[in-house]
């Protein structure tokens, strides 16, 4: 049985995803940048996370599998000029914590988040005009042509997905 400090600092560890997400999804707004730290911070994260959940070698191998599938994804996208770079690192981390079980509701939500996104986004570029006054970040959010910080749809999918994700699945049920 696992002793009450032992599941705090578990419960600590599984939320690392989230508060980065959440960081990374702000940053990603008002900057159209996510710096490689967030990326970097989730992926060593997840190692302390699994072993302290309970997940063994071959299930760890597995998540790191889906990340490497991920980052593969992600740069081929980015080739394509689809995603930025940031985004592509993000979603490969994202995929490590998500793992087989929990990736796929991932990109789900992540791509439906980033649809509506991309038309609210389009639909306040007709209408919004732009004031003086109005954060930088924000006229730049509404320039006609300008582009959609992705991050906000990954950090979305991301909280959406992660209670099946096996990390917090293990977690709950054990």
């Amino acid at each position: 049985m696992e002793t009450p400090p032992l599941a705090a600092l578990t419960f600590a560890a599984l939320g690392v995803l989230p508060i980065l997400m959440i960081v990374a999804g702000l940053h990603d707004l008002t900057t159209m940048r996510i710096p490689n730290w967030i990326s970097l911070a989730l992926i060593v994260a997840f190692f302390p996370a699994a072993l302290l959940v309970g997940l063994g070698p071959l299930d760890i191998g597995a998540h790191v599998c889906v990340g490497v599938a991920a980052l593969l994804v992600g740069m081929a996208l980015f080739a394509l000029n689809w995603v930025g770079g940031g985004d592509a690192k993000l979603l490969a981390a994202a995929c490590l914590w998500m793992g087989p079980g929990g990736s796929l509701a991932f990109v789900l939500f992540s791509a439906v988040i980033g649809g509506l996104f991309c038309l609210a986004l389009i639909t306040a570029r007709r209408t919004v005009p732009v004031f003086p006054g109005l954060p930088a970040w924000a006229a730049r959010l509404l320039e006609p042509q300008g582009d959609v910080p992705y991050g906000v749809a990954l950090a979305g999918g991301a909280l959406l997905a992660f209670p099946t994700s096996p990390l917090v699945t293990v977690f709950v049920g054990g």
